[in-house]
């Protein structure tokens, strides 16, 4: 874990606005988290940089297909628990689910606490969500009623719907991610249907908009969606990152101080833009994933060798 104090007294060392072993004052410190924000708020544009998926879950309402998502949104939980320590005890689920990603806010939190994973409970709007789980940050708060949202997504990268039946349970379907220009073709965007079976998103600010299609009956949402930095709140705050994630962004943020501090110096900097591209790129190379191979049906590829496969259909079908 790191303390973000840590990644701002770096930064400004490194472009030698501070000795070794000297701290940044206040107003400096917070001069620097302000850029420390601008700068994750924009590195969460680039999908190389993110880590993880998250699965954002959200009960459907019968007859409603155009949701809110982001602080404030209907797409969130409102339960009653308590928080240890980095703990959080859910007790009573009073509507929504819950899921990786929320921040948490009541009378008492104003958006400074955030699940970050999954303990005893797993999640959901079911008997399931109750349980524990584990925050960003530490805190201390009696039983009461919270409310979560999940942060704003960038991006969704596929989704399902989950659907409860009384023969096997629970069934998941896909839902299929389509454009803005393909959801205008539809005629009927309120036709109604037992569960959705497309999504278009759209990115709009504060909130995001989700338009699902068909109107569903029933069901329960899982949207896969990077994982984006959330704003620090302050400069204590204490933080968890992949490996290599400091140091990323450390240098990032003294590439940007630069101009700020009126550092010239070629030597210096030439070293924090070499740094700060150098750990970027190794992120990004860390984070990239192979290209799928592609498989075409046997059938529509010409000059398909045949193999010993045929023994198993008696020759048909090759």
């Amino acid at each position: 874990m790191s303390i973000v104090y840590d990644i701002v007294g770096g930064a400004l060392r490194s472009i030698g606005a501070l000795a070794s072993g000297e701290s940044p004052t206040a107003s400096a410190a917070q001069d620097a988290l302000t850029t420390l924000n601008d700068l994750i708020e924009l590195l969460a544009t680039e999908s190389l940089l993110i880590y993880a998926q998250q699965e954002i879950i959200h009960p459907l309402t019968g007859g409603q297909y155009i949701y809110t998502i982001g602080p404030n949104g209907n797409t969130g939980a409102v339960f009653t628990g308590s928080v240890t320590g980095n703990v959080l005890t859910v007790t009573d689920l009073t509507s929504g689910s819950i899921s990786v990603g929320q921040i948490l806010t009541n009378a008492n939190v104003l958006g400074t606490l955030s699940i970050a994973s999954l303990g005893s409970g797993i999640g959901g709007s079911t008997s399931g969500a109750l349980g524990t789980y584990y925050l960003n940050t530490t805190a201390n708060l009696g039983s009461q009623s919270f409310v979560s949202n999940p942060p704003r997504p960038v991006r969704i990268n596929s989704a399902f719907v989950r659907v409860m039946n009384s023969i096997t349970g629970m069934l998941d379907f896909p839902v299929a991610l389509i454009s803005c220009g393909d959801y205008q073709k539809i005629g009927i965007k309120s036709m109604p249907g037992p569960w959705p079976r497309a999504c278009y998103y759209e990115p709009s600010e504060p909130l995001g908009v989700l338009h699902y299609w068909q109107n569903p009956s029933q069901g329960e949402m899982h949207l896969f969606c990077d994982i984006v930095f959330s704003r620090f709140n302050t400069i204590q705050d204490v933080v968890q990152f992949p490996p290599g994630y400091k140091l990323m962004l450390q240098w990032g943020l003294a590439e940007l101080l630069l101009p700020e501090y009126g550092k010239n110096d070629q030597v210096i900097v030439e070293l924090v833009t070499k740094n700060a591209s150098k750990f970027k790129g190794q992120i990004k190379a860390a984070n990239r994933k192979p290209q799928a191979i592609q498989r075409l049906d046997p059938a529509i590829v010409t000059g398909n060798p045949q193999d010993a496969g045929w023994i198993l259909s008696g020759g048909f079908g090759g």
